[in-house]
């Protein structure tokens, strides 16, 4: 009986609003350009996680997949970040283009712009899984054949929409409130579709890699790969094991002092050295494995805070205003064909955005402090209203009624 690990890695970057003042709105139209030595400044920041995360963890799966024909991954890589890369580091993106060239690492489709779009309109949604597909066809020569919405956000909708655009598969959280009893470690199938499968993250097994591993305070540290493999092999009538995480974690958000890549080099061979242990891409494992039931997810999930819904976006109200008005603009703005002004809109619709206003406490609150690069959450919706008021400025100056 095969069993194999579903190693899947998102790669992500947003365009960060610089201190944008409201005596900039109306003056200067460069949301985006903070100086280098900025807390905002997004070339900074890409060129430290590309060394100290990209280039190193890319290096070492390439010499993985070199030694270890079994091993394959997939990886999800927004445009934002492929911009980012072309731009300031153009070494990182080369070495992501030798992993998808050795024919064992799969692209899965989303948003270009990292975007909620789905939830607010799906003319733009569609119109940027459209512009992903075309980046990942003229960068990497793939066609992603699964989807992930932004965030992981899924619903019945969601899936309905994936069959119908001719996805095979689509991600998401393996939560425990919609699996019941059930384990994530096998293929589901969505409700009211024929011809698409789930494939659910063990958050537990994903969660020890992307957030436990480094700290000395919990009960299982150090996870060695032996360890982890041992874990894996407990379940003695699971097919797919989906390790879901942030690309970031190797190197950036778990350093290379904590011994994490150590963990990534030697998990391959640990996992590998029993009898039908494997490794799948996304396509692999919707290939291999059939859906043993149907998942019914009427209500958003995601991969993000305790609740595991949209509420790190859209908890409170500087959120849900600021992400509804500017769409809003949407159709004045795209009527414009002014495509400056629909790209720097577009940029302003990343997720992270409205990820850094929020407001929550304890746990949650420090892991969104963590991500964002401004003081306080208040200090993020500042900038980016001066930004919106800009966009809106600049439509005026066009013509159009704001």
């Amino acid at each position: 009986m095969t069993k194999a690990i579903v190693l899947y890695l998102h790669v992500h970057q947003p365009y960060r609003i610089r201190h944008y003042t409201v005596f900039d709105a109306g003056n200067n139209h460069d949301y985006f350009d903070a100086k280098f030595d900025d807390p905002t400044s997004n070339e900074r920041i890409l060129k430290k996680v590309a060394e100290k995360s990209y280039l190193p963890t890319n290096a070492r799966l390439l010499r993985l997949l070199e030694d270890n024909p079994e091993f394959k991954l997939s990886l999800s890589i927004t445009g934002t970040v492929i911009e980012q890369l072309e731009k300031w580091s153009p070494e990182s993106l080369v070495s992501f283009k030798k992993l998808v060239k050795t024919g064992r690492v799969e692209i899965v489709a989303e948003t270009y712009h990292h975007s909620l779009a789905f939830f607010y309109s799906k003319p733009e949604f569609e119109m940027q899984v459209e512009m992903h597909k075309r980046k990942i066809q003229e960068v990497f020569g793939q066609t992603p054949a699964v989807f992930r919405n932004t965030e992981l956000s899924y619903n019945n909708d969601v899936a309905a929409w994936a069959e119908k655009a001719g996805y095979k598969g689509v991600l998401a959280e393996g939560w425990d409130p919609v699996l019941d009893w059930r384990s994530p470690n096998y293929m589901y199938k969505p409700k009211n579709t024929e011809n698409i499968s789930l494939l659910l993250k063990n958050y537990k097994l994903s969660d020890d890699i992307a957030f436990r591993f480094g700290d000395h305070e919990w009960s299982e540290w150090p996870l060695t790969a032996d360890k982890f493999a041992h874990w894996l092999s407990e379940d003695p009538n699971a097919t797919n094991f989906n390790l879901f995480m942030d690309y970031e974690t190797f190197g950036e958000h778990q350093w290379e002092e904590s011994g994490i890549f150590k963990f990534l080099e030697a998990l391959p061979k640990e996992w590998l050295k029993s009898e039908g242990h494997t490794f799948h891409t996304v396509s692999e494992a919707i290939d291999e494995f059939k859906p043993v039931e149907q998942i019914d997810v009427p209500n958003t999930i995601t991969w993000a805070d305790t609740e595991r819904d949209l509420s790190a976006w859209l908890g409170n109200a500087m959120q849900t205003s600021s992400i509804q008005a500017l769409y809003d603009l949407e159709n004045r703005i795209i009527g414009t064909n002014d495509l400056a002004l629909i790209d720097d809109w577009r940029r302003l619709q990343t997720s992270d955005h409205f990820y850094y206003m929020c407001t929550k406490w304890f746990n949650d609150g420090d892991i969104h402090a963590y991500f964002s690069p401004y003081e306080t959450p208040y200090e993020a919706y500042i900038n980016f209203m001066n930004a919106f008021h800009d966009i809106k400025f600049r439509l005026s100056e066009l013509g159009v009624e704001v």
